[in-house]
């Protein structure tokens, strides 16, 4: 069994976060933030306060801050994809063309797979303005002209996983952390990112039988890369699927990804590592099942008014069992516009989630908005500080 390295330095930021990832109590509260938007932004738009100026990544922020390193997206690249950079896919008979091309500061990329049953193209698009990708075309977006390719293009694809970048990403952050591995899609997002939300409902309704074979498909590939990250000493990794009972219905995830689920929760445990789920939208409907199926926790977790539920009530909810981060959304960092506003929210959230601290992280409820000032960012840190002093 791989598990969790021991480290060398006692109480280092590592080890805490390594307790909470094992259900046991860290000293303090853990704080792990994501500011992979927000640098971007600021750094890119030239909006980056002087003391940052030093600053080259968002794992520097971090460090600059004295917080928690685990992220999903560390060490992705914001212009070509929202998750991943650790896995390449690996195309048996599929030819890739992939095009980017700059259209004013936007960045435009265009695959286009080559198949033998037709050709697929997405486009998408990193918009400069507000450092965000949008998808300006899907790949299957015509059932009829698409499905055959889509199928070839589903049931000869695997990912092979890069433990060199792996490991030199997790020597950079050293003691202050553990990189989440985010390179993981379960078969029901797989309909989404290949047809959109809405057209992935209407295949599943139309064409039970047609995507239930592709999503059988994908999810074997998919725990293959889960077997290849954990041989190359992954002990945290997450599925991207921004899970919401809204598309993700208990219905939905039972017929589709809990298998997936299950099945990668297994073997993490089984080598000592754990296995999460980015979620942001409402959890209510789904986090029993969730905990049912060995899921260890979920990352990003939203509440009222974002989600449905508060993160006392979704700890309950998980069966005493789901590690959770979250705790800090839009509502807090662009509303609030004092001092002591974050520090009463501050001082509220942690007296609430005392009694769960061995299963929570405090960070961004999916990501810091790019509207965030920089004394608010600075008040959340202090905050903290204040709290853990006590």
């Amino acid at each position: 069994m791989n598990g969790f390295a021991r480290t060398d330095v006692p109480n280092s930021r590592r080890e805490l976060v390594t307790r909470v990832l094992q259900r046991a109590r860290p000293d303090r509260f853990v704080y792990a933030p994501n500011y992979w938007q927000w640098f971007t932004h600021h750094r890119n738009h030239g909006l980056l306060p002087a003391e940052l100026s030093q600053c080259e990544s968002q794992l520097d922020l971090i460090r600059h801050l004295g917080l928690d390193v685990f992220s999903r997206n560390l060490y992705c690249d914001p212009t070509q994809y929202w998750f991943g950079g650790l896995a390449e896919e690996v195309l048996d008979g599929i030819e890739l063309e992939v095009v980017r091309h700059t259209e004013g500061q936007d960045i435009v990329t265009k695959r286009t797979y080559r198949t033998r049953a037709g050709t697929l193209t997405e486009q998408l698009r990193f918009v400069f303005a507000g450092s965000t990708l949008v998808q300006e075309k899907f790949l299957l977006e015509d059932f009829d002209r698409e499905a055959d390719a889509f199928e070839a293009l589903v049931t000869s694809r695997r990912w092979r996983f890069n433990r060199a970048l792996f490991d030199s990403w997790q020597n950079q952050v050293g003691v202050d952390g553990i990189i989440n591995a985010g390179e993981l899609f379960s078969p029901l997002k797989l309909l989404h990112l290949a047809a959109g939300a809405d057209s992935a409902v209407f295949l599943l309704e139309d064409y039970p039988e047609r995507c239930m074979a592709w999503m059988r498909a994908h999810e074997e590939a998919q725990l293959d890369l889960v077997r290849q990250m954990l041989d190359g000493g992954v002990v945290a990794m997450i599925a991207m699927d921004n899970l919401d009972s809204a598309f993700h219905s208990p219905r939905y995830l039972e017929r589709c990804s809990a298998s997936f689920y299950e099945r990668a929760a297994a073997l993490c445990r089984a080598s000592g590592a754990v296995f999460l789920i980015h979620a942001c939208g409402h959890q209510r409907a789904v986090l029993p099942l969730i905990a049912s199926l060995g899921v260890d926790g979920l990352e990003g977790v939203a509440y009222p008014p974002l989600g449905d539920l508060q993160l006392e009530e979704a700890m309950q909810l998980g069966a005493g069992r789901l590690i959770l981060t979250g705790g800090i959304s839009p509502i807090e960092t662009e509303g609030f516009k004092t001092r002591d506003q974050v520090f009463r929210y501050v001082d509220d959230l942690f007296l609430r989630l005392e009694p769960y601290r061995d299963r929570f992280m405090f960070s961004a409820s999916c990501n810091t908005s790019t509207k965030t000032s920089w004394p608010v960012i600075e008040w959340f840190r202090d905050a903290w500080l204040e709290f853990q002093s006590r």
